[in-house]
C-alpha cells in the first residue's frame, strides 16, 4: 500500500517538479518537491493537497501525509534542543551586553531606552528579548532544522482559511498569528503538530512565573486555534517547556 501511495504522489507531482516557483532542489524526489512547493496544494486545513487530483487520489495523498508526523521521542528531542537554544541565547547575550556572570536586575530590565515608530516606549528587557530571539532562531536553524528539515518551520504565519475556527498558512498579516516555532507533518506546514514560542523573561517575577502575563495568556489562547496534537507551549531558559 505505501509503495502505491508513494508512486501515486510522485506521478501526480511531476508537473510541479518542472513548473514555476522552483525552491532550489536538484536531487530531490518529485514527491518532496511537490510537498515543499506551495503552488502544488491549497491551504485549507486537511484539504491542503493537490487541487487537480481526483477525489480518490486526494484522499490517498491526505492519508499518506497525515501518517508522516514525528514520533513522541522526536518531539521530546526537539523540545530538549529548543530549551538548550533558549539557554544558550540567554547566556551569550547577557554575557555580551553585561560581562561574564552579570545579569540585569529589575531596574535595568525596566529601563526605558527609546520609542518605537508609533511612539510607544521601548524597555531594555524588550530589546534584550529581541536579541535573544535572534540568537535562539540561529541555534534552532543549526541544531534542529538540520535534523528535521521537513517537519520544522520557524516563524510560520497562520490566518483564517475561510472556514469558521480554522486556520491555514498565509502571507497576510491582518488577523494572522506568527508563532516562533512549529512542528508539523513532513512537507505540510499547515498540518500542525505542536506550536512553541520563545520567552526570555528579564525581571525576577517574570523568571519565576512567565505565564503570569495577560499578553502571553492571550497569545497562547489564540495559538490553540491553529490546532495540533499538543497545547501550545512557551520555552524559557529558566523553566524549559511550559504548557497548560
Amino acid at each position: 500500500m505505501s509503495r502505491w501511495l508513494g508512486g501515486l504522489a510522485a506521478l501526480l507531482c511531476l508537473s510541479c517538479a518542472s513548473g514555476p516557483g522552483h525552491f532550489g532542489q536538484t536531487a530531490d524526489s518529485a514527491t518532496n518537491i511537490c510537498l515543499r512547493n506551495p503552488a502544488c496544494y491549497t491551504q485549507t486545513g486537511n484539504d491542503a493537497i493537490l487541487p487537480w487530483a481526483g477525489r480518490a487520489a486526494r484522499a490517498a495523498t491526505t492519508a499518506h501525509a497525515t501518517l508522516r508526523v514525528l514520533e513522541a521521542a522526536d518531539v521530546a528531542r526537539i523540545e530538549y534542543l529548543l530549551v538548550e537554544c533558549a539557554k544558550e541565547a540567554h547566556f551569550k547575550i547577557n554575557e555580551r551586553e553585561y560581562g561574564k556572570g552579570v545579569i540585569p536586575d529589575d531596574a535595568e530590565c525596566n529601563r526605558l531606552i527609546g520609542k518605537d515608530k508609533e511612539g510607544a516606549p521601548i524597555t531594555r528587557k524588550t530589546e534584550l528579548g529581541r536579541m535573544k530571539h535572534e540568537r535562539a532562531f540561529m541555534c534552532a536553524q543549526q541544531e534542529i532544522l538540520r535534523l528535521f528539515p521537513d517537519n520544522i518551520s520557524i516563524e510560520p504565519r497562520y490566518g483564517p482559511n475561510g472556514k469558521p475556527g480554522e486556520y491555514a498558512l498565509t502571507d497576510r498579516r491582518a488577523g494572522s498569528m506568527k508563532p516562533d516555532f512549529a512542528i508539523h507533518a513532513s512537507g505540510q506546514p499547515g498540518q500542525v503538530q505542536c506550536i512553541y514560542d520563545f520567552k526570555f523573561p528579564c525581571t525576577k517575577a517574570g523568571k519565576e512565573n512567565p505565564r503570569d502575563n495577560s499578553a502571553t495568556q492571550r497569545q497562547m489562547g489564540r495559538y490553540k486555534q491553529i490546532g495540533g496534537e499538543c497545547n501550545p507551549a512557551i520555552i524559557t531558559p529558566q523553566l524549559g517547556v511550559i504548557r497548560d
